[in-house]
């Protein structure tokens, strides 16, 4: 059986939400298919409360840039679950516009939200992917993301 929230909603995003709408099903349905694959209850349910909340967080307002934002500060449980690697690959995408400072608090906030004690930067990467695809308006970054997804080194964002 499959062990965390993050192997289970991997699994939602790579075989029903990137598939297009006829792949998306009613939770029922999915919940299910998650069964079938081997996930457990507990597990499932848990997934799909993160997914809850964070489409309960959708902006109501477009972004607006703001060039003279301030630097975040982390709190310690923050700086206990990301590294330094993690730390600055949020501030690397925040820098270059992927990430506006709500969208990366909403990762801040989802990352937070897993059931894990570390989350290595390929982990952190799956959770950018699916707080920009959860963001109207994010197709752009949500695209140059998933190019991002199997590269080792982030290319400039133009």
């Amino acid at each position: 059986m499959k062990e965390t929230i993050l192997d289970v909603l991997l699994y939602l995003f790579e075989h029903y939400f990137t598939e297009g709408t006829d792949a998306v099903r009613d939770r029922d349905s999915l919940q299910n298919g998650l069964l079938q694959a081997g996930f457990s209850p507990t597990e499932i349910s848990k997934a799909f409360d993160w997914l809850d909340a964070l489409a309960s967080q959708r902006p109501s307002a477009p972004h607006v840039a703001r060039p003279d934002a301030p630097v975040r500060v982390y709190a310690e449980p923050e700086l206990a679950r990301l590294d330094v690697e993690c730390r600055g690959f949020l501030m690397f995408l925040e820098a270059t516009g992927v990430l506006d400072a709500d969208q990366r608090e909403l990762v801040l906030d989802r990352v937070m939200a897993l059931d894990q004690d570390e989350v290595d930067l390929d982990d952190l990467k799956w959770v950018v992917l699916m707080v920009l695809f959860n963001q109207p308006g994010s197709e752009a970054a949500y695209a140059w993301m998933e190019s991002q997804m199997f590269e080792d080194a982030p290319e400039p964002v133009h």
